[in-house]
Parts: C-alpha cells; structure tokens; sequence
C-alpha cells in the first residue's frame, strides 16, 4: 500500500537557505569533503539572483570548529569534518556565492542549519513561510536542514539542480524519500515561478 503523499500549497514567502556551499565542500582539490559540482554552484547563482531581485531573504550556513569539544561524536564519525576548522578559507563560502551585505552566514557543528543555532527564530522574523533548501550535501546536511525546517513549520522546496551529493545513489534515494515525507523536489523552473 502506498504512502498519500501530497504536494504542499505554495508559501506566501519563502527564504533561500544555501546550505554549506562553502570551499571545504565545493573544493575537491582542497577537501575531503568536497565533490564536483558546478552545476549546483550554476543553479545556486541563479536563484540567489532571484530573492536579491525580490528582496526576499537569503541565509548561508557554513560547518566550522574551533574546539575539540564540539560535536565530537559526529566528528568520530566522520573524521575528515575535522578540516573544518574555524577561520580557515575551507569554511568561507565559496567564492562564486559570496554573501552580500546583510546576508548571514550561520555557523554551525551538526548536520542540521536548525540545531545549535538561531535559524527558526531568523526565518519568523523575517515574516516567511517557507523554505527553498539548496547546497551539500543531499544525504546529509541538506536532508537534515530540510527535515527540521518542515518540523519547524515551514513549507520546504528543495530546488534539485540546486543540491548535490558525493554519492549519486544517496543523491537520489534521499530526493525521493524527502519528496514523499517531508518536501517538494521541484526543478529550478518551478521554484523560480514561485518568485514571480
């Protein structure tokens, strides 16, 4: 029997959330972390383009430590997290997204932009509804950012040239289950209409 899953009415105003399209994930020469992706960097400019145009807000996050002590199980989990370290060129966005002038770049030490940080707060101040969750990784923090934002409330797009993982397979096993459970995958095309 199959899960009644529907698509989500459109919010009356979204906030763009590029998560962790910083060098230490886009920068394969420099990270263990990072994989090609061009194309998401290309899907993430254009939609940063849009919401400048509309005013609506955009909000970065980045992975960054600077203490042993901080989220110290995932980093026994995932040992190459550890490149991360705070004020290092591999936690800056990536340079072909640099953040304008009163566009926050959270930090943060888990998965989620939600967990250990203000970013709920942030999107009800700013007056919206609604969610476009872009960046890296699809499997990991991309999936967590947008499992939180739904079960904050927020009415969660997930752009799909707009997210990229280092394993294709985990790519697209997570943009079906998240189009089931917890958000629309749309293409570039319909999340931009939804701009207007």
């Amino acid at each position: 029997m199959s899960l009644d899953s529907r698509s989500l009415s459109p919010a009356q105003r979204y906030a763009l959330v590029l998560v962790d399209l910083s060098v230490g994930f886009t920068d394969p020469t420099k990270s263990p972390l990072a994989s090609e992706c061009e194309a998401v960097i290309e899907a993430n400019q254009t939609l940063l383009k849009a919401f400048r145009q509309r005013g609506w807000p955009v909000i970065f996050t980045t992975v960054a430590y600077d203490d042993p002590s901080q989220a110290r199980v995932f980093r026994e989990k995932i040992p190459a997290l550890n490149v991360l370290v705070g004020g290092s060129e591999l936690v800056e966005i990536d340079p072909r997204l640099t953040p304008q002038d009163g566009e926050p770049v959270l930090v943060k030490q888990w998965a989620s932009a939600f967990f250990g940080t203000d970013l709920a707060q942030r999107l009800r101040d700013y007056g919206v509804d609604g969610v476009m969750v872009t960046g890296l990784t699809t499997s990991g923090c991309v999936r967590a950012t947008a499992l939180d934002a739904l079960q904050h409330d927020f009415r969660v797009l997930l752009p799909e040239p707009a997210v990229g993982d280092r394993d294709s397979g985990a790519h697209q096993a997570n943009l079906r289950d998240l189009q089931i459970k917890y958000a629309d995958v749309r293409s570039l095309e319909d999340c931009l209409a939804l701009l207007g």
